[in-house]
């Protein structure tokens, strides 16, 4: 059976730190979706993708691929803005997943939430517009009716953050290596 194998869908980079870190790790390729070519038979897939407008990077197009392998395990890591400790944020990631990845597939699949960065004097124009419009919008809303998402983005707006954090992969590590056992 191939060795298993990390994707990745990112659009300004931190995903594919994340991607690149676990890599280094467990000495697994990792590969950006648009060059990758999935094994038809493969141990685990791990997909690391950037949140972007309530969907995942490149899952999208990964998915027919996924579809045709088989696979013992899939890992669906996302990373975004919002803290990924408020379980309002981690709802509401998982619902529009839920949306975005037939069932079949999504109840199978081992999700884990990372959170990432923004830098805004990186942003193309189009997610520059879309995040002005976005933190109009935030900013207006009374502040009982802002989810902690909207908070976070009002608070960051206009920033440079960076949540990375690689000791968070410490846990998908742990599940990558204990899952292939059983």
């Amino acid at each position: 059976m191939q060795k298993s194998i990390i994707i990745y869908g990112t659009n300004y980079g931190t995903t594919q730190r994340y991607a690149k870190e676990l890599a280094r790790r467990t000495g697994l390729q990792a590969v950006s979706y648009e060059q990758v070519s999935i094994p038809k038979i493969c141990e685990t897939i791990i997909y690391f993708g950037g949140l972007y407008a309530g969907g995942v990077k490149g899952l999208k197009e990964t998915l027919p691929a996924i579809r045709k392998s088989i696979y013992k395990k899939l890992v669906i890591v996302t990373v975004g803005l919002a803290d990924v400790t408020d379980i309002e944020n981690i709802n509401h990631i998982r619902s529009a997943l839920s949306k975005q990845i037939p069932a079949e597939i999504y109840e199978r699949a081992k999700v884990y939430h990372l959170r990432g960065g923004i830098d805004y004097g990186r942003l193309n124009f189009k997610h520059r517009t879309m995040m002005k419009l976005l933190y109009k919008k935030a900013r207006n809303l009374p502040v009982d009716k802002q989810s902690a998402e909207v908070r976070d983005m009002i608070e960051t707006y206009g920033k440079q953050v960076d949540f990375v954090d690689f000791d968070k992969l410490d846990e998908i590590q742990q599940d990558f290596y204990h899952g292939k056992n059983r």
